[in-house]
């Protein structure tokens, strides 16, 4: 942070924009599901303390990897608002956020292992389905992939 920033600088909307690339409509979204927080001045203009930069910022890349904002939320939801978060702070939701990625980077590897022959039974490959899947015994468990679906890592 440069010398010439008080950790209490409250930013505007469009400065907000500018610093994070982020459409000052989203960030009225990310507001209303309260991943972030402005005050009001006087004349009811939304300010941002400097810190939400960083969740900005973060929110920006997840949803540029295609991580739903449910997760985002789920991962900040210990992480203050109303004050800048610590280092402990911050450590603790990365280590949220880490174990949610990896078990996602696990499904994805599994989808990939699957797409060659079997799309984890919706059905693609009756070859495969005799020894996968025999006498189609998931559908009793319901419609589409079943096999990619909740099943945990081997």
């Amino acid at each position: 942070m440069s010398p010439d920033h008080a950790p209490d600088e409250l930013l505007t909307i469009g400065e907000m924009s500018r610093r994070t690339g982020v459409a000052v409509s989203a960030l009225r979204y990310y507001e209303s599901l309260e991943l972030i927080a402005s005050v009001r001045t006087t004349g009811n203009q939304r300010r941002f303390p400097r810190h939400m930069l960083r969740r900005v910022s973060l929110i920006a890349v997840a949803k540029n990897l295609g991580v739903p904002l449910a997760d985002v939320q789920a991962t900040f939801a210990d992480v203050p608002l109303d004050r800048t978060p610590s280092h402990e702070d911050w450590q603790r939701a990365s280590r949220a956020w880490k174990r949610q990625l990896e078990e996602r980077r696990r499904g994805i590897e599994r989808l990939e292992l699957e797409l060659t022959g079997c799309i984890g039974c919706g059905c693609l490959s009756m070859k495969a389905c005799a020894l996968l899947n025999p006498d189609d015994a998931l559908a009793a468990t319901g419609s589409g992939p079943r096999r990619l679906e909740g099943i945990p890592d081997e």
